[in-house]
């Protein structure tokens, strides 16, 4: 009898079966166009990137030549710099921003007071919408030479001032700290979603063995988001190129640009300031290839290690 109740769904029609689900497909179409109109129509125009590309003759009409700009850019004096930049962006990044999230919602989830928990939470999450153009702003206000908060208070003390905003050597700890303060809050909601989930079981059981509240958090909490973690890592790491362009084209300037200059404000500058479309659209080309390349190899190493990963 079974098999035959198999049988006669596999028989199902397209068309009935779209019927019966007709709204489903019906909420789908908004998501679907977002993809089809900003995601993958503009991948037409990588071929951009292996043409010398004209506005006057347009991406049809444009003369090919292969891998000519990616030679230029590969050897170039400016992809080892951008690459070491980069590079040390995301790397302070996941060691400093990563794990802050975390360690914040671990502490709100022991939070026992729900009127104080979600006042913490409010105030937390309200830098996320600030825009980056008022960080930045922000920024400036406080660390000046002139007249910024920070010096005045160097002053105040008997000590020198010091030019945070254009030495090199400040600048990327000024990017992660604006980093952190801005999105940390907004990105506990993830995790304490996740631990939403926890059967409360749990934490009585290990209250009736007498463990305390960090034993309960170490060996409870934290394995609870260990799933949630991974996958949130496999992103990161796929977007290690991807250091946000906004954000550090506002802090860069002529005095720190040797760390400060990255694959975004790279592409950015030589295509659309210099006009050199093709050239800027070989470096982004390469940016989003390399970030496909760490998204797999994270999820496949995850997936062998018996964890789960993003599919």
């Amino acid at each position: 009898m079974t098999q035959q109740n198999d049988v006669s769904i596999k028989k199902v029609s397209f068309s009935t079966y779209f019927k019966q689900h007709k709204w489903l497909y019906f909420m789908l179409i908004p998501g679907a166009l977002y993809f089809i109109i900003f995601r993958y129509a503009p991948m037409f125009g990588v071929i951009m990137a292996f043409q010398k590309y004209s506005p006057f003759t347009g991406l049809l009409g444009s003369k090919w030549v292969g891998f000519l700009h990616f030679k230029s850019f590969f050897t170039g004096t400016d992809f080892w710099m951008l690459l070491k930049n980069t590079l040390w962006l995301s790397l302070l990044s996941l060691i400093f921003y990563f794990p802050a999230p975390i360690i914040l919602s671990l502490f709100l989830n022991e939070m026992k007071n729900q009127v104080f928990k979600r006042t913490i939470q409010t105030f937390i999450y309200v830098p996320h919408f600030i825009s980056w153009v008022i960080v930045a702003s922000i920024t400036y206000t406080l660390f000046n030479v002139t007249d910024g908060a920070v010096n005045q208070a160097l002053i105040a003390m008997g000590n020198k001032t010091i030019n945070f905003l254009g030495l090199p050597s400040y600048f990327r700890p000024m990017i992660i700290g604006q980093q952190i303060w801005k999105e940390t809050g907004y990105g506990t909601i993830i995790y304490l979603a996740a631990l939403s989930s926890v059967d409360m079981e749990l934490y009585e059981a290990a209250r009736v063995d007498g463990a305390g509240r960090w034993r309960i958090m170490w060996n409870i909490t934290l394995p609870s988001l260990k799933s949630t973690i991974i996958i949130m890592l496999i992103l990161r790491v796929g977007s290690i190129l991807n250091t946000g362009y906004e954000q550090i084209f506002l802090l860069r300037n002529a005095l720190n640009q040797s760390v400060a200059e990255v694959f975004d404000t790279y592409v950015y500058m030589r295509g659309l300031v210099n006009g050199e479309y093709s050239y800027s659209t070989a470096a982004g080309l390469f940016k989003s290839l390399v970030s496909m390349v760490m998204v797999l190899s994270a999820n496949y190493i995850a997936k062998r290690a018996g964890e789960s990963g993003i599919y």
